[in-house]
């Protein structure tokens, strides 16, 4: 069978997928060095009254390169899985990650389940090459890197 006859036959049972990846710079990327570089980024998790998770991709030089909002949850929860994280990270070719997640009730405090997420997430990252560079918790009072405040969890 032919690569046409192939794609005629396979057209009505499975979609094509397709992967496009778009560099439309319009101003010049700022490297993310410290946590509070990527506050421009997050600036829009501090409104929510919902909790989202979202994947910031860096690439070699730590610029944001693509973002993927993993979960968007509930006031106080939002449900997150590795491979929800790394899905898109791969796909993007991504070098690091930076995750960050809101509490909308304003708490800059790690919950006993953002550090176990946080712990899963490093050793996942690890096992396939894409580290996780830092966790940040986003509220209206600010924003928290889970890094600073736990360096043991990024070990």
């Amino acid at each position: 069978m032919t690569s046409k006859a192939l794609k005629k036959h396979l057209e009505y049972k499975l979609p094509q997928i397709r992967l496009a990846i778009i560099r439309d710079r319009v101003c010049e990327p700022i490297p993310i060095m410290t946590p509070y570089d990527l506050e421009q980024f997050v600036e829009p998790l501090k409104h929510f009254s919902e909790e989202y998770f979202i994947a910031y991709h860096l690439d070699a030089r730590h610029h944001v390169v693509a973002y993927h909002e993993v979960s968007h949850g509930t006031v106080s929860s939002s449900l997150v899985h590795p491979r929800e994280v790394f899905k898109a990270a791969i796909l993007s070719n991504t070098h690091s990650i930076i995750v960050a997640h809101n509490h909308p009730a304003g708490s800059l405090t790690p919950s006993t389940e953002d550090i176990g997420v946080t712990e899963q997430l490093v050793k996942v990252g690890k096992l396939m090459g894409i580290p996780i560079l830092d966790h940040l918790i986003v509220s209206q009072n600010g924003i928290q890197s889970m890094r600073e405040l736990n360096k043991y969890l990024f070990e």
